[in-house]
């Protein structure tokens, strides 16, 4: 639960999502934010994925082998891990 609390936290700089999500309604509302800015705000997109550190030669690998996916999916996938392993980080760093 806390580490779904500090996710929320880091989300929440980038989108407004309530915290009370599960994981999977929180990856939809993902999928279809970046579903929108792909469509409509690319630049808005780039500086959030440049924000939250997603490497975007990974990023482009990802999208090339999982082409049989929506490319906001795999985006959205790739933008919660790399939120997830930050929070790994932290925990590690902070004790």
């Amino acid at each position: 639960m806390k580490d779904q609390q500090a996710l929320s936290q880091l989300l929440n700089k980038d989108f407004e999502l309530e915290e009370t999500l599960t994981e999977q309604e929180l990856r939809d509302k993902l999928i279809h934010a970046f579903s929108w800015m792909l469509d409509n705000d690319i630049s808005k997109m780039m500086q959030i994925l440049y924000r939250a550190d997603v490497e975007e030669e990974r990023l482009k690998s990802l999208l090339i082998s999982r082409s049989h996916l929506p490319s906001a999916e795999v985006i959205a996938d790739e933008y919660l891990s790399r939120q997830r392993r930050k929070i790994e980080t932290r925990k590690l760093y902070s004790t």
